[in-house]
């Protein structure tokens, strides 16, 4: 069946910008995706082309990115260079008439955000994330579960992602880690916060926050706090999400068992004699469910390649990762005021179903 499809339908070509350690995730799987084929690699270090021309050899290795984007026959560019070139590939790769995926954040600025997506829509182009939580099957199933009010009204989430790990020069660890919690929690309750305050500090580089701790309200006054750190003795990849009736903790850093439900709970009764309100504690069992094990980075690109071939919107489309990035300004903004909370004025935008 995939080889009658790939003959009916031409292969997606696509060209891959940036072969670092996560560009090389993303070229294992758009060469591995049997509708699409990786046909350039483009990156401004010889060393690292050279690792990549052993591994993928059916792509053409350039340091000239004016030459990917020269290819006639050249469907989509999937950007994965430093944060800080995003906007400049981003915008040739648009203004070349190619469709366009962008490793989170979208962008370091929010004008340069809204100049994309603005440039994307004038185009007719696919402009997507990498949010890639987005597409984490554990993710889902928690927002099927929100939705569903399995887990009663959500009162607030927090968040764990830090570990002893790369410490950027480039970006700070909320620009660089936060924006997987920011999207996912926002794709979880389908709504944007109201005001954002952040507190960091910076141990290792000057002016470079190593350290972030993060929160976000929201109109119905859940609450969401993000804790990100590169200086930590510990890997933590958690997101706990707190409701009336049940609680969730998904665990990234499990190896099968990821998402475990807690029958849990405070309860408030009045006496019958007095009304006075009495407060119950609720300790029921803990469930695990089976959910279907895959790679959620498979799954991200195998939904570029849909989207470039249908046309449709992404889920995490150029207004979603545009969303984030005013986030993280607001948090970035009360970061150099000492926690001063910072109102952000965003509007959901319909969800496109997953």
């Amino acid at each position: 069946m995939t080889d009658e499809l790939t003959t009916a339908r031409p292969r997606v070509r696509v060209a891959l910008v940036g072969i670092g350690a996560w560009g090389r995730n993303l070229a294992r799987n758009y060469a591995q995706l049997p509708d699409a084929e990786l046909c350039w690699i483009c990156d401004t270090d010889p060393g690292r082309l050279a690792e990549a021309a052993r591994h993928f050899p059916d792509a053409v290795c350039t340091t000239d990115y004016g030459q990917v984007l020269a290819d006639p026959q050249l469907d989509a560019v999937v950007i994965a260079a430093s944060a800080q070139a995003h906007f400049t590939l981003g915008r040739r790769a648009l203004l070349a008439g190619k469709d366009v995926f962008i490793e989170k954040p979208l962008v370091l600025e929010v004008a340069d955000g809204e100049e994309l997506v603005r440039l994307a829509a004038e185009r007719a182009r696919v402009l997507m994330v990498g949010h890639l939580l987005e597409y984490h099957p554990v993710v889902l199933r928690l927002r099927d579960m929100i939705r569903a009010g399995e887990l009663g009204r959500v009162l607030y989430v927090y968040s764990q992602r830090v570990n002893l790990g790369t410490v950027r020069q480039d970006e700070n660890a909320l620009w660089s880690l936060a924006p997987h919690d920011i999207s996912s929690i926002l794709f979880m309750l389908d709504q944007v916060p109201t005001d954002v305050s952040a507190r960091g500090q910076c141990y290792v580089q000057r002016g470079i926050e190593d350290v972030v701790f993060m929160n976000m309200n929201f109109a119905d006054r859940a609450m969401a706090h993000i804790h990100v750190s590169w200086l930590d003795p510990h890997k933590v990849r958690r997101i706990t999400v707190v409701g009336s009736k049940r609680m969730a903790v998904f665990d990234d850093a499990e190896g099968t068992e990821k998402l475990r439900i807690y029958d849990k709970g405070a309860t408030v009764g009045e006496e019958c004699n007095t009304f006075a309100e009495t407060v119950g504690l609720r300790f029921g069992d803990i469930r695990i469910p089976h959910i279907k094990s895959a790679e959620p980075l498979r799954l991200e690109c195998q939904h570029f390649v849909d989207c470039v071939r249908s046309r449709a919107q992404p889920v995490s489309d150029g207004q979603d990762g545009l969303r984030v990035v005013r986030i993280l300004a607001a948090a970035q903004r009360s970061l150099k005021s000492n926690g001063d909370p910072v109102t952000v004025d965003l509007v959901p935008a319909p969800r496109v179903a997953a």
